[in-house]
């Protein structure tokens, strides 16, 4: 029997083998570019700022706070392993370096307490062998 397509993994491949890598160590890794001062996401090979090149453009860790833009608690994805995980919480989160990232929120009992503008930190979870993933959470308020 053949195992279910899984819609949740990355393609990894040699460029972005830095940031899943640091993803498994518990690290959250960001593109900064040198020629302009600002930081993207997702990874790519030059700045959607200036356009400088891969020479001007490198991993940077990041600080792994976020505050929350929005978010959908989802009741029903039939593409697997969505449906197993329902209900969860889709959301884009604004780094504390800038940019804006698509994630999970996890850790939240009552999505009703969410809040635009809430403080998040990064966490992981392992979403297969080999493959770490950056999840946020609600930031603990005595941090």
């Amino acid at each position: 029997m053949t195992a279910a397509p899984r819609f949740d993994l990355p393609e990894v491949d040699e460029f972005t083998r830095p940031y899943w890598d640091a993803a498994a160590e518990g690290a959250l890794l960001l593109r900064y570019c040198a020629a302009c001062g600002l930081t993207h996401h997702y990874p790519r090979e030059f700045c959607p700022h200036c356009w400088a090149g891969e020479d001007r453009v490198t991993w940077r860790p990041a600080t792994g706070r976020a505050t929350l833009y929005t978010w959908s608690v989802v009741h029903r994805n039939d593409l697997p392993p969505f449906g197993a995980r329902v209900p969860y919480v889709a959301a884009v989160v604004d780094l504390a370096e800038g940019p804006r990232m698509m994630t999970e929120l996890v850790d939240c009992p009552d999505p009703a307490a969410l809040r635009v503008g809430m403080p998040l930190e990064v966490t992981f979870r392992e979403a297969a062998e080999g493959v770490t993933v950056p999840l946020f959470r609600p930031a603990n308020p005595r941090a």
